[in-house]
């Protein structure tokens, strides 16, 4: 396939799209739907109705590249229909949704005060333990 960076995100879209669609249909979809620049050299996946073909589009720098492929068995695993519009996978993610694995534990979406509120509870720990080793450094100094 094609190496993720970092910067790399990978955008599943939630709805199914004509499997017909071709660089420029999927090109208008990524920046009329998704509201996204197709030229930035994420991936953006696409699905058809009986989810066993997926169709990807990615700019490498030189030219659009579309991934495409069809499950002889099975279906890719089904985004949240009340999620958000666009999911974003990881590379490792998009590995396993790539090859078929179910994924359905991934596409339970969290509400996103839960996030917010587990995000900035983590970093209140953090904090609060940073605290603590520095004030216990300078008592026993």
């Amino acid at each position: 396939m094609f190496a993720f960076n970092r910067n790399t995100k990978v955008y599943l879209y939630r709805e199914f799209i004509d499997m017909r669609s071709s660089y420029d249909g999927l090109f208008a979809k990524v920046k009329t739907i998704l509201k996204k620049d197709p030229f930035s050299g994420h991936l953006f996946v696409f699905l058809n109705k009986n989810r066993t073909t997926c169709k990807s589009l990615y700019y490498d720098g030189t030219g659009f590249v579309i991934l495409s492929k069809r499950l002889e068995e099975g279906q890719f695993s089904r985004p949240n229909p009340s999620g958000q519009l666009r999911i974003v996978l990881t590379g490792s993610e998009f590995s396993l949704f790539w090859e078929g694995a179910s994924m359905r534990k991934r596409f339970i979406d969290t509400p996103p005060f839960i996030q917010r509120n587990r995000h900035q509870n983590t970093l209140a720990r953090f904090k609060k333990t940073m605290f603590m080793s520095r004030a216990g450094a300078q008592l026993s100094s």
